[in-house]
């Protein structure tokens, strides 16, 4: 029976487990080519159930069918189907069905964002289906490339392997998409209600339709130093296939993405622990794992959760995450230096093979580099850390290694120098001030003495160790921790908790380098776990009994002691301790109790399942915990939803004069807004407001001006980054009163020196709006919002 390639910790102890299978002479007596297995059974099924259960959910909440029919065209003949002629044709082995399509989905991905950078630039955007054209035309015109059109030998994946990752991904389709699009309507006025960073992804994307290079559309002129290319694949979309771009950002994007994100960690999680049998266990883990908050109202203390937080409030997080995926299976076949199918464990690759599969890394390594910031950095780590521990027992230098290191420094150097242009984006090194902000948060008081500070770190430390602990069963077998795979996914975790706990940022954006590392420490987690589970010989039972105890105990402590954050007045603040002090305590004695019955190896081995359980569960018990809170103080059905007073403070008619003016006007010309602070938070002005660009797709003289570069980089800890000054005043205050007590001078003004042609005015801010209707004439009116148009000059 044929066997799938593997990365470290098989029971044959390679760090590599071939795939190989019979092999016969291939066409035309050019070498040996594997026999063709058995075509597995069954597997459309679990694929066919989890794409029903995206569309139903897609349908539900009010997704356009010709729209889903137009993205999922594209997706699978301008994206996955090109793709994965490519990854057949440079990554030769054994795998699934669903492991080829994600792989080649992810490559897909990446050559369109490349492509398109270029067309858009050349005002060509439909040119970005050159690159399909032409992956179709070369597979079929050269006769060696023919063979590509069928996939080659498969693995054969256990029925059960596949309906767990269809049910992880209906799961988290469920979990997290269902929630979304509950608070995230595609009418006005609900969707101005919606998630606060939504209007901040529309915008952006439409930047990037009509604009290369992209600046920052809500305050003209200002750079755009930001991870920017998921809204290259947004805008691209929309080009190809004519979907709305507010469809694509609010409901379409993320779902194949998440797809295919589960397949290839799935993948890599096989290859890790050489089995099939752990790939339920991870992809719970991935979809759940959390850092376990024990008080009874959601905090982002300590993290706010991991894929089912991110997906979809953070496209650029679900792109970069799919794109390192591919790249970091890539990675560690080349750090094993493995050849799947071939003859012998450490047969090394033809050199036109390792020429291929270096180009496609390449590739991905770029597009991650544009995609998510946080991604290459952990990768430099886990990279560092493998030839580290190979030079410390004396390894010849792996080039492969070696390799990758250089081509991620080049690519980080320029990303942070040339893309990101040396901004901070509101980072900074200061652990003392991050922790004191927790602090306040947890205590609700505003200062700390350096104990509670010390406490709050220990705290926390506490916290991101569960989801760390299976690891440690990793010890039962010392070889193991010196495999590349597990030394790699251990150093970026390792980086990945090192920069969440240093690092300070006043949104909590450090913890994106933990998010991007919890499927990885999932993975070894849950290796090191079922290691030391296999050598204490604890049966499953016993093993998943352990888990729901653990979890239920939890549960039971933090009802037991109800603390809320932050705490109420007169709350002493040894009460944020009392919930984990007492699972310590629940912890010891039972371990002292499972020791003395069952002896140390199996106390320790369910005791580190537990743990682990606690810590790859956090997101789903930790709902259940805050939920009835919530529910009793807003009511079940309004859980997620805007509060009231924001609701209420949406204006009627936006979205038409936005569309409007959208319509009658060129992607070149520059608007004017008098709107710029949050809609209902005008009091201290949360300068947040992203509406106008996002829904015009122009560039706005000013609107918001928080998320910019210039804004974050001058926040310090102590301000609120909710509500920064804008930088130049005198702009402001022209733009202010040409629109809401105009002349004709400061009108003028508008159009001669800073080229605005158009101006989308709020008439709630303005009173009737007599003065503009008498100078220059109304164009459109709907509800509140009005449209006028500047005369050209004279």
């Amino acid at each position: 029976m044929a066997h799938t390639s593997s990365f470290p910790g098989s029971e044959s102890r390679s760090e590599f487990l071939v795939a190989t299978a019979p092999m016969e002479v291939g066409p035309g007596g050019r070498g040996p080519s594997p026999k063709r297995p058995p075509r597995v059974r069954g597997w459309w099924a679990p694929a066919l159930s989890g794409l029903l259960v995206a569309v139903a959910v897609a349908a539900w909440f009010g997704t356009p069918g010709r729209d889903m029919a137009l993205f999922c065209a594209y997706l699978a003949l301008g994206v996955a189907s090109p793709g994965t002629l490519l990854v057949r044709a440079v990554y030769r082995g054994r795998r699934t069905v669903a492991e080829e399509v994600a792989l080649g989905l992810a490559v897909g991905y990446a050559l369109e964002v490349l492509t398109y950078l270029p067309a858009r630039a050349l005002g060509a955007p439909r040119l970005v289906l050159a690159w399909p054209v032409a992956t179709y035309l070369v597979f079929l015109l050269v006769p060696g490339l023919r063979r590509f059109w069928r996939s080659g030998a498969r693995a054969r994946a256990p029925l059960r392997s596949s309906w767990a990752i269809a049910g992880a991904f209906a799961g988290l389709t469920v979990w997290s998409a269902v929630p979304f699009f509950r608070n995230n309507a595609l009418s006005w006025p609900a969707m101005g209600a919606g998630d606060y960073d939504e209007p901040f992804h529309l915008a952006l994307a439409a930047e990037l339709k009509h604009h290369m290079p992209p600046r920052t559309p809500m305050v003209a002129g200002e750079p755009l130093l930001y991870h920017w290319f998921a809204y290259a694949h947004v805008a691209a979309s929309s080009w190809v296939t004519g979907v709305e771009l507010v469809v694509l950002v609010l409901r379409l994007s993320m779902l194949p993405m998440l797809a295919a994100f589960l397949v290839l960690i799935a993948m890599t999680a096989r290859r890790v622990a050489g089995s099939w049998g752990i790939t339920g266990p991870v992809l719970a883990g991935t979809v759940f794992v959390g850092t376990p908050s024990l008080y009874l109202s959601s905090t982002m203390v300590f993290g706010w959760g991991g894929v089912q937080s991110t997906a979809w409030r953070s496209p650029t997080q679900t792109f970069g995450a799919l794109l390192f995926a591919a790249l970091a299976v890539l990675v560690l076949d080349q750090l094993t230096r493995r050849a799947a199918g071939r003859a012998g464990p450490r047969a090394p690759l033809p050199v036109r093979e390792q020429a291929g599969l270096w180009t496609v890394a390449a590739v991905l390594m770029v597009a991650v580099m544009g995609a998510k910031a946080v991604f290459l950095p952990l990768l430099l780590a886990g990279l560092v850390a493998v030839i580290a521990v190979g030079a410390a027992l004396r390894q010849r230098p792996r080039w492969p290694g070696l390799l990758a290191a250089a081509m991620t420094v080049a690519c980080t150097a320029y990303a942070q120098l040339v893309l990101f242009g040396h901004a901070r984006q509101g980072i900074l090194l200061s652990p003392v001030s991050a922790m004191r902000q927790r602090w306040q948060e947890l205590g609700g008081q505003p200062g700390a003495g350096p104990l509670w500070l010390l406490g709050a770190g220990a705290l926390l430390a506490l916290c991101l160790a569960f989801a760390c602990s299976g690891a440690a069963g990793l010890l039962a077998d010392r070889r193991l921790l010196a495999r590349p795979a597990v030394v790699f996914m251990l150093a970026m975790a390792a980086a990945g908790h090192a920069v969440t706990v240093l690092f300070h940022h006043p949104g909590y954006s450090q913890f994106f380098f933990l998010f991007a590392v919890y499927p990885y420490l999932v993975i070894v987690s849950v290796y090191g776990a079922r290691t030391l589970l296999r050598r204490a010989r604890v049966p499953a039972w016993a093993t998943a009994c352990a888990l729901v105890t653990a979890v239920l105990a939890v549960c039971l402590v933090a009802f037991a002691w109800h603390v809320t954050v932050p705490l109420a007045p007169g709350r002493p603040a040894i009460t944020l301790f009392l919930p984990y002090l007492t699972v310590l305590a629940v912890v010891a004695v039972a371990g002292v109790v499972l020791a003395a019955t069952l002896g140390r190896l199996r106390a320790t081995a369910l005791l580190t399942a537990a743990a682990t359980g606690v810590g790859l569960t956090a997101c789903g018990y930790g709902l259940m915990l805050w939920l009835p809170g919530k529910a009793a103080a807003k009511g079940l059905g309004k859980v997620g939803h805007a509060v009231a007073s924001e609701s209420a403070a949406v204006p009627e008619g936006a979205l038409a004069a936005a569309r409007w003016l959208r319509d009658h006007s060129s992607p070149d010309d520059l608007v004017a807004t008098n709107s710029h602070c949050h809609w209902g938070r005008r009091d201290p002005c949360d300068a947040g407001q992203f509406w106008a660009a996002a829904l015009t797709e122009r560039r706005i003289l000013v609107e918001g001006w928080r998320y910019t570069a210039r804004a974050n980089d001058r926040w310090r800890p102590g301000q609120d980054y909710r509500y920064p000054p804008f930088w130049d005043r005198e702009l402001l205050r022209l733009n202010d009163t040409a629109v809401n007590a105009p002349t004709a001078a400061s009108l003028g003004v508008l159009r001669d020196r800073h080229h605005v042609r158009w101006l989308l005015v709020d008439r709630r801010l303005t009173g009737s709006g007599a003065s503009l209707d008498a100078l220059i004439g109304l164009r459109f009116r709907s509800g509140d919002y009005a449209v006028y148009r500047l005369p050209d000059r004279s």
